[in-house]
């Protein structure tokens, strides 16, 4: 790991254990009690010998995430490049896509549990839901943005405008895609999680919300910690998927 690398996730590290050393001190010194809220060894030590019964349901969630994740993509890139080649599906689509955002998840959520049942399917289409506008407006805004005049001296040049969309539009867009990747990518674990909240036959979610109804708050902090700890993995490789497909973002990052 580089210097600078070091430096910035020290902070990170030095702020977390500071929380958890004044949370700690915090529950022995006033004898708070675990149901209400448990001291961080305690989570820690409870979450550890539950650990193969959380690392089932967090392999779920994943599992959820991933899928829902993936097919929101799909569906963004496909619209986002139809759009751009279409100002009438523009205007048709866009105000769709912003009404969809009116929706709140928390609400929709237990409808699609009694439209589509307990199954794999009623959580992905949330996930896909709560992480498709993100990524198909930064996509659209991405291509929308490009240059004119890189557009009319290919035009002039005789290119079509499919070769335009390839060697101008495309690549300019990747840094507001990968700015909504790393957004939607955190919006896809918290959508799994309040779809399996509202109803699931595993993941972390229901894990959650059943150890919530026997009064285990520190089991439901250390699923907590670990739904956290999926975020983070996930929106830091993120920047490993930028650096390999879509080196030039990273290097004009650096040079601003």
């Amino acid at each position: 790991m580089s210097t600078s690398a070091v430096r910035r996730v020290v902070p990170a590290f030095v702020g977390l254990a500071a929380l958890f050393a004044a949370w700690q001190v915090y529950v022995s010194v006033n004898d708070v009690r675990p149901q209400l809220l448990p001291s961080p060894w305690r989570v820690v030590t409870q979450g550890w010998a539950q650990r193969d019964v959380i690392a089932t349901n967090a392999v779920a969630t994943l599992q959820v995430t991933l899928v829902g994740f993936a097919l929101s993509l799909t569906i963004a890139w496909l619209l986002a490049i139809a759009i751009d080649f279409s100002g009438l599906l523009r205007r048709a689509l866009v105000p769709m896509f912003v009404t969809s955002q009116t929706i709140p998840i928390i609400v929709i959520a237990p409808l699609m549990i009694t439209w589509f049942g307990f199954g794999l399917l009623p959580k992905i289409l949330l996930v896909t839901l709560a992480t498709f506008f993100p990524v198909a407006i930064g996509l659209i805004e991405g291509f929308a943005s490009t240059d004119r005049d890189a557009g009319s001296l290919l035009r002039s040049m005789g290119a079509s405008r499919w070769q335009q969309f390839r060697y101008v539009r495309l690549p300019n867009a990747m840094p507001r895609f990968f700015t909504a990747l790393r957004i939607g990518i955190t919006y896809a674990v918290v959508g799994a999680i309040f779809a399996e909240y509202a109803g699931a036959e595993s993941g972390l979610g229901i894990y959650m919300a059943r150890q919530k109804g026997m009064f285990r708050t520190d089991l439901v902090l250390a699923a907590m910690f670990v739904t956290a700890a999926i975020s983070v993995v996930l929106f830091l490789l993120t920047y490993l998927v930028e650096r390999i497909l879509a080196p030039w973002v990273r290097m004009e990052r650096v040079n601003l």
